[in-house]
């Protein structure tokens, strides 16, 4: 095979990095078949135009592309997220988080921002993704009792999470990254408390945000199941179509449909289809599904009329033997009802093995005699036919069904879906737990202390938390997250290229060219901004591998200690605050928070820059630059 100029690899990898940049923001693809047609890419060129070495070795050889699975950061991320399972699983926070919920002489805005420090604290420890979807239903129970809107608590409970894992090795894969990705550059690794008091000083300074600034920032929004309840003197119901009803065929005319005067319709299910108000237009075909809202009497009156509705036995026997003026009888109707058939929001984590299979598949009513009437994606309303849609992590799941069943599904043994709304009720505290939080504990301690590497002291905690039952091989299989698997190994033989092909220090050279690229503390500013740009269209952990390398270049050439720069990297890549897609927990309450995408930029892009001038400050007074 001929040798090819080196020029010539060093652009191939920059475009194909331009390639990737643009891949991942667009979304297009999903982000695991994007990163393996970047690696297969990489691997077809190493093979076909060789870049030997001074020893005639070729630098982009297949085993050293494919390096980056076996690296040991990603091996501890990897772990991380299994014990973070564990600790979920076995519900091992609950004992301190249960201090906020039920104490009654907590003020609830007290007790939420209390949440705020206990999410804050643990991400420095704790993989962010299990510790969010543990504290979204207690937070939200809170804001509920109070009378506060989700979309007010949500967004600054996964900036708190971002916000703790910036202080410590292990509280974001961004961080074990940066350190990996230094190892590989000849430099010693992180320390687990290296960049503690700058991280914790930052952190500071974005709690004091969220607390004072943020409120204002975000939107104040109603959920689905908050749009369709409606007034608290309504009932909500759903009536099934028959093919004997003699609905059937009526269509919508003057703002109501004429069988139904003193009812309003919230919501159609057709064969999946989701279908909204107005109903214009519309007529009501056999298995219409219909989500109604009806005063006591309006309710009472239309169940002797048309049968269908979701109602348990003793509903019907209350609303028979009692007439419309019976007080007693429709205060008992009224206390029933609460108890036995509720409207619930459900979230999708994103170990649930629901993730990938459609509405059809899963079979809600089967499994757990509930009816899906919508899903949230993003914040939208998801339209389509509901049983072919294939579910993702994040998505809300609008319920209707006994109070029962939606107790059910807060059980234990159900990790599959996470219970939003309903009842803040304080299960009991699994046998299992404070051995997973002794294990968790004694993990952390091994290796701060530098007895254990992070890598084996993951390993060896997931394992032996597997060991003691305190969740088993499938559920510890289902925590691993795909997309940071293939993610982290396409990036980092991406990395990989761009070092052997010299394009990390062509990019070191063209920053230099600044200005003001005599100045240390510029250029760290500038790189700082760069990557925050980044990690937000991109992710965190591809940030942080592509840019690690040309950070350390840039420290070298200017004089300065490169540790400096890399630590900087940390945080940049850790400013996932203006994007849902830049870190997986904006992800998990943007459905439950009910945002958009530019609420995030509304309220992250402020956020962003005063961590930067923050960070800028830092870098003059802690670092002496």
């Amino acid at each position: 095979m001929p040798i090819i100029d080196a020029n010539f690899h060093m652009w191939f990898v920059l475009i194909l990095t331009a390639v990737a940049v643009y891949l991942f923001a667009r979304e297009k693809l999903p982000l695991e078949a994007t990163s393996v047609v970047i690696l297969t890419s990489l691997l077809l060129f190493g093979q076909l135009f060789p870049l030997p070495d001074a020893n005639g070795r070729n630098q982009l050889d297949a085993s050293d592309l494919l390096s980056g699975f076996a690296n040991p950061a990603l091996l501890a991320v990897l772990a991380l997220l299994v014990m973070g399972q564990a600790i979920i699983r076995t519900d091992a926070l609950r004992v301190l988080v249960k201090v906020f919920v039920n104490n009654k002489r907590v003020p609830a805005r007290m007790a939420i921002f209390f949440i705020l420090i206990f999410v804050l604290v643990f991400s420095a420890f704790l993989n962010n993704t299990p510790l969010v979807i543990l504290t979204i239903p207690l937070i939200q129970a809170i804001g509920i009792s109070a009378g506060i809107s989700e979309s007010k608590i949500m967004m600054p409970l996964s900036y708190a999470a971002i916000l703790g894992g910036m202080t410590t090795l292990v509280g974001s894969s961004t961080n074990l990254l940066v350190s990996s990705t230094m190892v590989e550059l000849g430099y010693e690794p992180l320390g687990f408390f290296d960049f503690l008091i700058p991280g914790m000083i930052l952190a500071c300074v974005g709690l004091v945000y969220l607390v004072l600034i943020l409120p204002f920032l975000v939107p104040d929004r109603r959920s689905l199941k908050q749009k369709l309840e409606g007034g608290k003197k309504e009932f909500i119901a759903e009536l099934d179509v028959t093919a004997d009803s003699v609905l059937v065929g009526m269509e919508f005319s003057g703002g109501v449909f004429p069988a139904l005067p003193d009812v309003d319709v919230r919501l159609i299910q057709r064969r999946g289809h989701l279908i909204l108000p107005p109903f214009e237009g519309y007529q009501i075909e056999q298995g219409d599904i219909m989500i109604v809202a009806a005063t006591r009497n309006s309710l009472a009156a239309l169940l002797s009329k048309f049968p269908g509705f979701l109602l348990s036995d003793e509903e019907v026997k209350i609303m028979e033997d009692n007439d419309d003026d019976d007080k007693k009888g429709l205060q008992d109707l009224d206390d029933t009802v609460s108890e036995t058939r509720i409207l619930a929001e459900l979230m999708i984590p994103p170990a649930s093995r629901f993730v990938d299979m459609t509405i059809d598949r899963v079979g809600f009513q089967r499994q757990f005699n509930i009816v899906v009437l919508g899903i949230q994606r993003r914040a939208r309303v998801v339209r389509r036919s509901m049983g072919r849609i294939r579910l993702e992590p994040g998505d809300v799941l609008l319920v209707a069904g006994a109070q029962g069943s939606i107790n059910n599904m807060r059980g234990q043994d159900q990790t599959d879906v996470t219970v939003l709304s309903g009842s803040k009720t304080e299960l009991p505290i699994p046998k299992k737990a404070p051995l997973a939080a002794f294990i968790f504990v004694i993990t952390i301690l091994l290796a701060s202390s530098g007895v254990l590497s992070i890598a084996v002291a993951a390993i060896s905690g997931a394992v032996l938390l597997i060991a003691t039952g305190c969740l088993n091989i499938r559920q510890a299989t289902r925590a691993i997250d795909r997309k940071i698997l293939f993610l982290v190994g396409a990036m980092l033989a991406l990395g990989t290229a761009m070092q052997a092909t010299g394009g990390t220090q062509f990019i070191a050279d063209m920053m230099l060219k600044a200005p003001f690229s005599d100045e240390p503390i510029y250029m760290l500013a500038l790189l700082f901004i760069i990557v925050a740009f980044c990690t937000n269209i991109l992710s965190n952990n591809a940030c942080a591998i592509l840019f690690t390398p040309i950070a350390m270049s840039m420290g070298i050439n200017l004089g300065v200690d490169p540790v400096i720069f890399a630590i900087a990297v940390i945080f940049a890549a850790n400013c996932s605050f203006a994007s849902p897609i830049g870190y997986q927990t904006n992800l998990l309450v943007m459905g439950p928070g009910h945002y958009r995408f530019r609420d995030f930029m509304i309220a992250g892009i402020p956020l962003v820059l005063v961590i930067w001038i923050a960070y800028i400050c830092l870098a003059k007074f802690y670092y002496g630059l």
